[in-house]
C-alpha cells in the first residue's frame, strides 16, 4: 500500500504495510538514520520524532497514523544544527556517548514549543520519558535551560 507522508517539509510515497512504526520507514525506506531504535516498546525515547508538533514515539506509531501530518525528525529540525537546543546540546556538551541524544533533543523542541522558560519540574516531567543510558540528566536539563536563553535572545 503506498502511504503519503510529510516528513521534514517534503512529500513521500512509500509503498509499506499501514501498520509499519514510523520509525523503520524513516530509516530503512527513506534513510533517515538519526532517529534512533532503542528499545521497541516506546519505553526509552530514542525515537522520538515530531508528529504535528507533539513528540511521539516513532517505534509504536503506525506509518499509517502519521499520514496527512507534519513530521519532523532530528534532520529536520535544522539543516546546520542551528536551532536552539541543538546549539544548546553542544554548547554545553551534553552526551557522553550520545545514542539517546536525538531522541532527548526532539523532547526538549517540543518542552520549549508550549513553555518558553521551564522549571525544573517542567523539564523533568517533560523529559521523563527519554532514558539515558550514560545518566547525563544534569546536563540535559542545564542544556533545556541554556535552550531557553538562547531563545529568549533570539
Amino acid at each position: 500500500m503506498s502511504i503519503a507522508l510529510n516528513i521534514n517539509g517534503a512529500a513521500h510515497s512509500v509503498d509499506i504495510e499501514p501498520e509499519t512504526p514510523l520509525l523503520w520507514v524513516l530509516r530503512d525506506s527513506l534513510g533517515l538514520t538519526g532517529t534512533k531504535y532503542g528499545c521497541g516498546i516506546a519505553a526509552c525515547g530514542a525515537c522520538t520524532v515530531h508528529v504535528d508538533g507533539q513528540p511521539v514515539r516513532s517505534c509504536q506509531t503506525a506509518a499509517s497514523a502519521a499520514a496527512g501530518k507534519k513530521i519532523t525528525t532530528i534532520e529536520g529540525l535544522s539543516k546546520d544544527k542551528s536551532h536552539a537546543v541543538q546549539r544548546a546540546w553542544i554548547e554545553i556538551g551534553v552526551p557522553q556517548c550520545g545514542y539517546c541524544q536525538s531522541g532527548q533533543i526532539m523532547s526538549a523542541a517540543a518542552l520549549l514549543e508550549k513553555r518558553k522558560n521551564p522549571t525544573d519540574a517542567e523539564i523533568d516531567a517533560a523529559m521523563s520519558g527519554n532514558l539515558c543510558r550514560c545518566g547525563t540528566y544534569q546536563r540535559i536539563r542545564a542544556g533545556v535551560h541554556r535552550a531557553a536563553e538562547i531563545i529568549a535572545k533570539s
